[in-house]
């Protein structure tokens, strides 16, 4: 079997890099992969201004859309009635307080007050069934208490 020509050296030329000089670990010619482009780009802010608000803030100041700050998402009262009063109801009351700000930021200003009126019905609601769970609750243990203190002193009577 003959070899293939190569130049010169061990034949074979698996190791050799052709001859136009673009192997493996070099820059292509006329350039590279690390530099800008002509247009002077790169990675700074987008072209008129910047990623947050929009030039000049929103009018009537504030952070919302219409000036002035969101309704009042009803998440503190919503997590304490979940927590003491009634999970399920409670549990309605966090996921529409939670959409509050959510709303309130791409600039549904009526969703967002719907959402808080929501939230506040039903973390009433949660309250008010608690409360009625509990009282028919001592209710029932103080009926309990009162049978059993009725039949243990009938039998100490014979």
């Amino acid at each position: 079997g003959q070899q293939p020509p190569s130049g010169g050296g061990y034949g074979g030329g698996y190791g050799q890099q052709p001859p136009s000089g673009g192997g493996y670990g070099e820059q292509p010619p006329g350039g590279g992969y690390g530099q800008q482009p002509p247009s002077g780009g790169g990675y700074g802010p987008p072209p008129g201004g910047g990623y947050g608000q929009p030039p000049g803030g929103y009018p009537g100041g504030g952070y919302g859309p219409g000036g002035g700050t969101p309704p009042d998402n009803q998440l503190v009262p919503a997590i304490l009635t979940t927590l003491f009063c009634c999970l399920p109801l409670g549990i309605v009351a966090i996921v529409k307080s939670s959409q509050v700000n959510s709303k309130w930021q791409v600039g549904d200003v009526q969703g967002a007050m719907q959402a808080a009126e929501e939230a506040k019905t039903w973390w009433k609601r949660s309250l008010i069934f608690g409360i009625i769970a509990i009282v028919l609750l001592i209710i029932f243990y103080v009926v309990v208490f009162i049978l059993l203190a009725a039949s243990t002193s009938s039998y100490g009577s014979y």
